[in-house]
Parts: structure tokens; C-alpha cells; sequence
């Protein structure tokens, strides 16, 4: 007698949640660039500044290295200090593949198996110079460059860039880079 009760209450919960999720009007998820050339994407960029959470609390001098293995996958290794600047350097080691092969603009990205996070290219700079990637509903924000600093006016029109792709980058925090 218990179990029909048991699965009638958990039966009438998941109605009541789903009608919840339909109710709430959630706006699109933002886009992908057109289309990103792998092999101009691969190499060092430095995390000028993001959306911190948890993981990356406390870390400066931050960088994603960018590597095509022969499997097709894609070496992703996350290198850091932690609190200064000055800090010895340590590196995570991670793996990424695309997961769009059409526009090159969304991956899986995994540093800890069998966790992994999709990963989307929101704006890359046509020569390369610069990108800002995220999580796929723009929650967690990462605006990258080939260099440690970006020139004021550059920054100043990707934040506008992201604001008209309806992309809040109120969020973001600058990520202290050393010197060289």
C-alpha cells in the first residue's frame, strides 16, 4: 500500500515542477560566433577578467593554453598563481572537443573526469587577438587575449559587444596578470 502512494506523491511532483519550468518565460540562450578557425584559436590566451565561482577563487596570472592532439581532441591546460602574482606557477590539465563541428564555437571542456562544461565562443576578435567565452547560458564569463592586458577602448567595446548580444557582463572581474 505504500509503494502506489509513494509513486502517485513522487508522480504528482514532477507534474507540479514541469509545470513550474513551463510557466517561467526563460530568455533564449545567447550565440555562438559564425565560425572559429581551430588552428588560430590554438595557443596561449590570458584571462584578462571573468565571472569568478569557486574553482577559481583566489587565482591570478590565469591563462588557458590551447593545443590540437591526434585524437582530435584538444589539450586544455589552465595555468595559475594563487593570490599573487609572484606565486610559483601550477597548472590543471584538461582535455576539450568540439561539440559543434559546423561553427567550431562550442566544446566540452573536462579537468576532472567524468565532470565536463560546455564551453561556447561568444565573441572572438577577427584577427584573434581577443575572445569571450562562457558557459552555454552566459552565467560564467571569461573575456581572453594573446597579451596580459587589453587597451581600455578594446575592453570598453567588448563589454558594449556583449550588452547587444544580450550578454550581462556586469559580473566580470579583472584578473591581475604579471608584468611579463
Amino acid at each position: 500500500m505504500r509503494r502506489p502512494a509513494s509513486a502517485l506523491l513522487c508522480l504528482a511532483a514532477v507534474l507540479v515542477l514541469a509545470g513550474c519550468s513551463t510557466m517561467s518565460k526563460s530568455k533564449p540562450l545567447p550565440a555562438t560566433v559564425a565560425r572559429v578557425d581551430l588552428d588560430r584559436y590554438m595557443g596561449r590566451w590570458f584571462v584578462i577578467s571573468h565571472v569568478p565561482y569557486f574553482l577559481e577563487k583566489g587565482k591570478v596570472a590565469s591563462s588557458d593554453y590551447y593545443e590540437r592532439r591526434p585524437d582530435g581532441r584538444l589539450v586544455n591546460n589552465f595555468t595559475f598563481r594563487e593570490k599573487t602574482v609572484d606565486a610559483p606557477e601550477k597548472t590543471w590539465e584538461g582535455v576539450a572537443w568540439v561539440t559543434d563541428t559546423t561553427t567550431n564555437a562550442t566544446w566540452k571542456v573536462r579537468f576532472v573526469w567524468p565532470f565536463s562544461v560546455t564551453y561556447k565562443i561568444f565573441s572572438l576578435d577577427p584577427d584573434y587577438r581577443w575572445a569571450v567565452v562562457g558557459t552555454k547560458d552566459a552565467k560564467l564569463l571569461w573575456v581572453l587575449a594573446r597579451d596580459r592586458a587589453l587597451p581600455t577602448d578594446t575592453y570598453a567595446a567588448i563589454l558594449t559587444e556583449l550588452r547587444a548580444k544580450d550578454i550581462d557582463p556586469s559580473g566580470l572581474v579583472y584578473v591581475p596578470q604579471p608584468e611579463k
